[in-house]
């Protein structure tokens, strides 16, 4: 059969997985009466609910006697490990730009790495349908990001369509029938080059691992692409590193291909086809699964070092053990050591003590992805705030600093830029503004980032878009200012009650409302100063037999203020913690003891 092996490549939330959805409907991938979710290919509940693509998925369908392997790939950095890779196994991509947005920077961060393996894309403009879409205007900024990233004459002189993912059509004119997507479909037929490993069918079996994957009954998963020869469910193969050590030797215990949404079990794969092979237990990502008589592995793209890290400890405080049934060190390790196993951009290492343990990623969302997962499994755990990781270059101290791209309404600029440049030791790229919004790119200290983004939509009056990207490494950039306010801080346990928060509530902003539980050492709300402050949310008002003039009024309190678990992990100090368990999200003091937290910052100062 002809075959097509493409990746559909975006911004964050610019229709790639909306898109993938119409392509397996009308290529018959579903029944006529077949109950699909939207999104079909988000199939993770965090997925679904923040309307992200976290893990890069794969399909597959049908279009005329030609099977079109389709790979959709997350827009966010963090998640970037996953793009660089699934890209070396694809002979063409799809580039999806919002036709209103334009390119964006994570366009820019999939795009390079698309074009420096040689790719030549097909650009679709979405959502052309859109009231404030300027097509043409997307199509030219479009073309000079392919001429700032370097591409040569094949790739800019791309082609090029208009649609719209959610109706379902694709067009080469603007003034096109708007009825389907076959001119998309006959596009990739004809601009996408069928696989060149179809031709070394008939040599050693060679295959790249790409994404890792685990099955409760099949155990380790690994998907990629078959460069050359054939593979069969029994044969014995092995696996080597990426300088061609021997990992393993192994029997396949079953070899699957992706058809429509599925993952159906197939007799052989053939060279150019994309599968996936059980039967490993050592083997992962950026390995060569070969067969015996293959020595010398696939070259590989290296994995990208973590750039921040998390300590996870277990949950000590007074309420641990009431909402989650999975509280001892010994499980959240090996929940730990279950996620690094089939996510390759996360560390994980144990600390002295063996009641806590580093967890080094991409990024902050990534952690906060992890920690959400972990806590409606059911676990109890006491989160640090994330520090940023550093290396020694020629005796240097080097840390990382990423691309930030930011569009905000031209009043608000100067407060962006005022706070990226000043505090957050941030330099400026570029600054250009156009109708009313002015672009900023800056770079910055990943350390200056974290806890940021909650600033920033205040500052814009929630209406900037905030977009950042892996740069580089460059000197240690000296001491950046945390929180500048100080935390009220519970000294009684019990029940919070609602006469005593009114009280406080000239004292700053509150984290808990009335009947909730507390306990000493638990942070309840923000100073309205710089210096911590110990409170009493216990305290009810005094009785007297006296019948007074005025009746008591209800006591009304200013809702409270309800951090995120993203904002909780940003905002807290480095003597503090968050608590996560299922049902609840505390802040609190490392040490929950006032006279224990006097000694420590005595020790530390």
């Amino acid at each position: 059969m002809d075959l097509r092996n493409i990746a559909i490549i975006a911004h964050v939330d610019h229709g790639k997985t909306t898109l993938v959805d119409e392509l397996l409907k009308q290529s018959g991938a579903f029944r006529e009466n077949q109950a699909v979710a939207e999104r079909a290919m988000d199939s993770n509940a965090l997925e679904r609910e923040r309307g992200i693509t976290i893990l890069a998925k794969a399909t597959s369908v049908e279009w005329h006697g030609t099977r079109i392997n389709i790979v959709d790939t997350p827009g966010h950095a963090d998640f970037g490990g996953e793009v660089e890779r699934i890209l070396s196994m694809v002979d063409g991509v799809v580039l999806l730009v919002d036709a209103a947005e334009g390119p964006m920077p994570q366009t820019k961060f999939v795009t390079s790495k698309a074009l420096a393996l040689g790719l030549r894309p097909i650009v679709v403009l979405n959502k052309v349908d859109k009231p404030d879409a300027e097509p043409d205007r997307a199509l030219d900024e479009v073309f000079d990001l392919f001429a700032g990233l370097d591409a040569d004459e094949d790739q800019l002189d791309f082609p090029h369509l208009y649609a719209s993912g959610r109706s379902g059509w694709a067009d080469a004119e603007l003034t096109g029938p708007r009825k389907d997507l076959d001119a998309l479909f006959r596009l990739i037929v004809n601009h996408v080059p069928r696989p060149k490993q179809q031709a070394r069918a008939d040599e050693d079996f060679r295959m790249l691992a790409t994404t890792l994957a685990a099955d409760p009954f099949l155990g380790r998963l690994l998907t990629g692409r078959i460069e050359s020869g054939r593979v069969r469910t029994g044969q014995t193969v092995q696996a080597l590193s990426r300088v061609g050590q021997k990992i393993e030797q192994f029997r396949v215990a079953k070899v699957q291909a992706f058809r429509g949404l599925g993952l159906d079990e197939i007799d052989e794969g053939v060279a150019g086809d994309i599968v996936t092979l059980a039967g490993m237990q050592k083997a992962t990502v950026a390995d060569t699964i070969c067969a015996l008589a293959v020595d010398d592995p696939l070259p590989a793209q290296p994995i990208d070092p973590p750039t921040i890290s998390v300590t996870f400890g277990i949950n000590d405080s007074p309420l641990a053990g009431r909402d989650g049934k999975k509280v001892q060190s010994r499980v959240i390790r090996e929940r730990l050591m279950r996620e690094a196993e089939t996510n390759v951009a996360i560390r994980v290492t144990d600390t002295p003590g063996g009641e806590a343990f580093d967890v080094a990623g991409r990024g902050e969302l990534q952690m906060g992805v992890l920690i959400e997962n972990m806590r409606r499994e059911g676990f109890e755990l006491s989160i640090s705030r994330p520090r940023v990781l550093t290396r020694e270059e020629d005796g240097r101290r080097m840390e990382p600093v990423e691309e930030v791209t930011i569009d905000v309404d031209d009043e608000h600029a100067g407060a962006v830029i005022e706070k990226l440049t000043g505090p957050r030791k941030g330099e400026m790229a570029e600054m250009r503004q156009q109708g009313g919004k002015t672009r900023i790119v800056a770079h910055v200290p990943s350390r200056g980032l974290i806890g940021y983004h909650g600033e920033f939509l205040t500052d814009t009056r929630g209406t900037g878009v905030l977009n950042r990207v892996f740069h580089g490494w460059v000197p240690w950039k000296g001491a950046i200012p945390g929180r500048r306010a100080g935390v009220l801080i519970s000294m009684e346990n019990g029940q919070s009650v609602a006469y005593a928060l009114w009280n406080l509530e000239g004292r700053g902003k509150l984290f808990i409302g009335a009947q909730e539980d507390v306990y000493e050492g638990m942070i309840i709300g923000e100073h309205s100063r710089e210096n911590d402050l110990e409170v009493n949310p216990l305290k009810g008002k005094k009785l007297t037999n006296v019948r007074a003039a005025g009746k008591d009024d209800a006591v009304t309190l200013t809702p409270p203020v309800r951090l995120s678990l993203e904002e909780a992990i940003a905002y807290i100090d480095d003597d503090e913690l968050v608590e996560v368990t299922p049902k609840a999200i505390r802040l609190r003091k490392r040490f929950l003891d006032p006279h224990e937290r006097k000694r420590q910052a005595r020790a530390a100062g």
